[in-house]
């Protein structure tokens, strides 16, 4: 068994195309969407986490690839440097998985970095630079 957390970059002639569906129905992978921008007729980004067997994942990674779809690891993390961070919370509303929120005891942002997707906002708004990107 296998499971990644990928980033699907669909060009515009496939984001009506039912092609998550036929991961799940034609090589019984296992999909958790994490983020999702996908408008029609323009270019679609999908993050989500794969798993399945490791053979139908391969299989399946191939078929996304023939489709077009440019596909990216997550394979990098983001962490928070706590000397740096003011706990100032301008990161929480940017955060489109909740993985930063103000703790009502202390007053003080917390990070959940297993809730974390990587993408990054959070790391270009922050006024400190306490959200870093380890690869």
């Amino acid at each position: 068994m296998i499971s990644k957390k990928i980033v699907l970059h669909f060009p515009k002639r496939l984001v009506d195309e039912p092609i998550v569906y036929k991961l799940v129905k034609d090589y019984d992978l296992k999909f958790n969407i994490l983020k999702a921008s996908v408008t029609p007729q323009e270019e679609g980004l999908m993050v989500l986490e794969l798993s399945g067997k490791t053979e139908n994942y391969d299989k399946g990674v191939e078929y996304l690839k023939s489709c077009g779809v440019k596909i990216q690891s997550l394979s990098h993390d983001v962490t928070r440097n706590e000397t740096k961070c003011t706990d100032c919370g301008v990161c929480i509303p940017i955060c489109p998985v909740e993985a930063l929120k103000v703790d009502p005891k202390t007053r003080k942002v917390d990070f959940d970095s297993k809730k974390c997707i990587a993408c990054e906002l959070c790391v270009k708004i922050c006024p400190t630079r306490a959200m870093e990107v380890h690869f």
